[in-house]
């Protein structure tokens, strides 16, 4: 599968949190051999916690899967730039690549705001924005548009 396969799957998930009342962001985690391990979508709303991210569920996911906190090996595809507490959570499961979709200017951390992956941690991830991103911001402009009673964004 190429980059652009994952990153539909990722899409296939952020629709499914607009029917639980969240935003919709999705995110899977690859394995070296290109299955997917982990899934995840954003639940803020559904679940009334703050931490509830796609990268955080899929990463989850993925961590049981691999019976590791280690995901040596894995890519991670998100339909949204990751904020920094996903950033961070991308830095401590060691995932040495993230792909994204479209850019976050409010809390992006791969570049939009500030790079974490760039500061002086002991690991730093390839990252491979813009995949996908005009059907990742489409998703959300017409999510944020929909909320606002059809005002434009």
């Amino acid at each position: 599968m190429e980059r652009e396969d994952y990153m539909r799957l990722a899409l296939d998930l952020a629709r499914e949190a607009v029917s639980g009342g969240d935003v919709p962001v999705g995110c899977v985690v690859v394995d070296s051999t290109g299955n997917v391990i982990g899934r995840g979508r954003n639940r803020r709303e559904a679940r009334k916690s703050a931490v509830r991210h796609a990268e955080i569920e899929a990463i989850e996911e993925a961590c049981a899967a691999a019976d590791s906190w280690r995901l040596e090996g894995c890519a991670l595809y998100v339909t949204l730039e990751p904020c920094p507490m996903c950033a961070g959570a991308i830095l401590n499961a060691r995932i040495p690549t993230v792909v994204y979709g479209a850019k976050e200017p409010v809390t992006g951390s791969c570049g939009s705001v500030l790079n974490l992956f760039e500061e002086r941690y002991g690991f730093h991830p390839a990252i491979y924005g813009g995949v996908l991103a005009d059907e990742c911001a489409g998703l959300l402009r017409d999510f944020f548009r929909d909320m606002r009673g059809g005002a434009p964004v």
